[in-house]
Formats: C-alpha cells, structure tokens, sequence
C-alpha cells in the first residue's frame, strides 16, 4: 500500500488495512465472496482457536494439573468461580467445534478442486493443520481426570503396543511410563498448553499467507465451461472483511448459546480399578476404534491409517485429466457418482460389519495362518480389490475423467468411515457388542 493511501485514510486505518493485507490480497475476486462457495469454513477455525486461547488462559488459573488435584480443580471452578461452568464450556465445545469446521473446510477445499497446481502444497499444510488440531482436542481430553477421560486416553494409548519394535517404546514415552498417571497427565498438559498451540500459531499464518499468494480462495464456477470474462475484483477491505466479521460473530455467538445450554460433561473421578463398560475412545478416534473389531490390531492402528494419510498427503500431486478449480464436484456427472457413492457405503458397510461381527472369522476359519494375516492382510486385500473395482465401475459406467472416479473412492470411503463412526458410538454396548441404542 502506497504511502499517499496511508496518509489519506489515517493511521489507524492504514494499520487496521496493513494488518488485513498481510491475510488477504488487496482485492478479490468478487464471485469468492458468495457464502455458498466457502461458507466461511477458512476463517472460522481462526475464531475458534482465538476463543480457545482466552478461555484457555482463564482455565490455568484454577487447573492444577495432578491427579490428585485435578478433578477437584474442575469441581471448584464449576461450582465457586464466577462464570466457570461457562467458561469451560466454552472451552470444551469451541475444542469440539473446531475439529468439525476444520474437517468441513478440507472437504471444501477437496469438493471444490482447490487443492491442486500452486495450492497444493498448501493442502499439505492444511492437513498438519488438521492433525495438530486432532492431538489438542486428544491431550485436553485427559485433563479434567474423570473416568470418561482416564479410560478413552487408556484404551487409546494401549493402542500403541501394537506397533512392532517401536510400540512399547512409544507407548511408554507417551504415558511417561507403563501406566496412565501423573507423568502422562504432564505430558498431555504441556502438549496442550504449550506445544500445540506455538504449532498452530506458526502454521496458521503461513497457511494464510500461502492462500494469499495464489490471489486468494479459488473462483467459483457455475459450470464447467464458465465463461471468463467475468473476472471483476473488489476491494478486500470492506467488501470481504465485513462478510469475515460477520461469520465470526454469528459462530462466537452460536457457540456462546450452545455453551449456555449444554454443559461439558465431567463424570466420577477417574478410578484406575474400574473400567467402564464399554470404554470408547473419544469421538472422533471412535471410526479407528470400530477398525479395531474388523481388523488385526497392527493393520486397524498403524497399516491403514498410514495409506490414508500417505495417500491425503500424495492426493493434489496426482496426474488429473483436467483442473476443475472452483466447480463443486467437477461436473454434474462428478455429482451423480458422489450419490452413488454415499448410497452404496450405506448398503455395504453396515452389512459388511453385521457379516463380520455375527459370521465371517478368517482367523478362527484359518487356524494355522498367522493372524496378522487373516485378521489383517486378507480383510484389507479384499478391501483393496473392491475400491479398486467401484473405481474401474464407475468409470466405465458413467464415461467419467479420473477426477471424477477418484472423488467417488474418496466419498466411498469418506462415507464409509462415517458410518463407522456412528456404529461405533451409538450401536456398540457392553463388550463392544452390537446393540440397539
């Protein structure tokens, strides 16, 4: 910005502008501000982790964090701090929420092409953005020490023992020692106050400047031969900052009503005698969990969630027929097969687990074989094999380009983990059983 500019709007102004063209170009294009293209889904994770950081600074003040104290810390801002119960609620939904718009905004970013050429790098970026909001909601998770947290932590970090050579080892540093316990409890509060949130603060800025590089949120297309000759920019400020401000304060305003509503929830102190039945790992671990009943322990936790996140990594570097920036599923063609997509993961996962749960056991059907390999290289060859045939399908069947075949496998397997999610939370009781809610 020209110094003539700064010296016409005023310093404050020209400070306020300079701030926000550090985010943002200048100007955008005006077809980026439609609400349906983005939905604000990019700005709001910003939102949160800011409300995050202040409600989590008030929270310092009273946690202590001790096994022996923390839960009573809890009780005593809850019940004698002014505002407590509020401010972790805040805390805990804003936590919560954040996992979701950041999910949200990977799948917008995917749906909508904007992950490939200069942007790509950035997707990688905005996937370690991801992760590192995972392993915050994760380690604050322990925190308040009751039994939900204890148990969830538990089971999760027992998980690790399944690694060859290197699990036990990475279990024990994790828990800072065999057991969950004061050490762990440091561990996981230094992770979340300190590590996490320098991560995040390093990464988000560059993540923005990056956009802000490419010119900005791709432009959205009404079709896939949308004429160009629409190009027309407006300013950033006020014409996108506004829009930016305004979603800020609906979602402070959404999460500030659901905190009023619903409380965070906090169970019995956490007893290391008594196990809860069923012990689930927090939501958005529970789809792995689910992998666990299906598959051998070295293939649910380590093998297949290194292939999807090789393959997330891998995604914009693959060789596409054509670039579809800013067109929401490619082609009315790219939707259909998305439908289709979704429908079959409703028909053949729950089938595939009430098959696996109650009359398929490779393992016990083949004795002498090594587990590992009826538990879990046979299951996943066979998965493999059948993503690899809907792909071959549905290519041939609806004549569509690679980019099309491949947003349908992704959606497949999007949905499909979703509904394990679900059956995992909400129809699985006592010993992981199958059960009606």
């Amino acid at each position: 910005m020209s110094p003539e500019i700064q010296n016409k709007q005023g310093p404050k102004q020209a400070l306020f502008n300079n701030l926000i063209l550090h985010l943002h170009p200048p100007k955008v294009h005006e077809r980026t501000l439609e609400l349906a293209h983005t939905w604000g889904l990019g700005g709001m994770p910003l939102v949160l982790v800011m409300l995050l950081t202040l409600t989590g600074i008030l929270l310092m003040f009273v946690y202590e964090p001790s096994p022996k104290l923390a839960y009573d810390s809890i009780i005593t801002l809850q019940e004698e701090i002014w505002f407590g119960q509020l401010i972790r609620n805040i805390h805990h939904w804003s936590g919560n929420i954040l996992v979701i718009v950041s999910f949200l905004h990977l799948l917008r970013v995917f749906f909508t092409g904007a992950f490939q050429g200069a942007r790509s790098f950035n997707w990688v970026i905005g996937l370690c953005l991801f992760f590192l909001v995972l392993i915050s909601n994760f380690t604050g998770y322990l925190l308040p020490w009751d039994q939900l947290a204890f148990w969830a932590i538990t089971i999760c970090t027992g998980m690790l023992e399944y690694l060859p050579g290197l699990g036990l080892w990475l279990q024990n540093m994790i828990r800072g020692g065999e057991d969950v316990g004061q050490a762990t409890l440091s561990i996981f509060f230094t992770i979340h106050v300190v590590i996490v949130p320098l991560c995040l603060f390093l990464l988000m800025p560059f993540h923005f400047w990056r956009v802000r590089k490419v010119g900005g949120v791709v432009v959205p297309r009404s079709s896939v031969n949308d004429s160009e000759e629409k190009n027309i920019y407006v300013s950033t400020v006020p014409n996108l900052v506004i829009r930016e401000l305004v979603v800020g304060l609906v979602l402070i305003a959404f999460v500030m009503v659901f905190s009023l509503i619903f409380d965070a929830p906090l169970e019995a102190k956490a007893n290391p005698g008594l196990s809860p039945n069923p012990t689930k790992a927090p939501w958005y671990f529970i789809g792995l969990q689910e992998l666990f009943l299906h598959f051998h322990p070295l293939f649910a936790v380590w093998i297949i969630p290194i292939l999807v996140v090789c393959s997330l990594i891998i995604l914009p570097y693959l060789k596409f027929d054509s670039d579809m920036a800013g067109y929401w599923f490619h082609s009315p063609k790219g939707r259909q097969m998305g439908v289709f997509a979704v429908v079959t993961a409703l028909v053949v996962t729950p089938l595939i687990v009430f098959i696996s749960d109650f009359f398929v056991d490779f393992t016990a059907w083949l004795p002498r074989i090594p587990g590992f390999v009826t538990g879990g290289l046979l299951p996943l060859t066979l998965v493999l094999v059948s993503i690899i045939a809907f792909y071959i399908a549905v290519k041939k069947a609806y004549s569509a380009s690679n980019n099309e075949a491949i947003q349908s496998v992704f959606i497949l397997l999007l949905s499909s983990f979703v509904i394990l999610a679900i059956i995992g939370y909400w129809f699985r009781g006592p010993g992981m059983a199958l059960t009606w809610p």
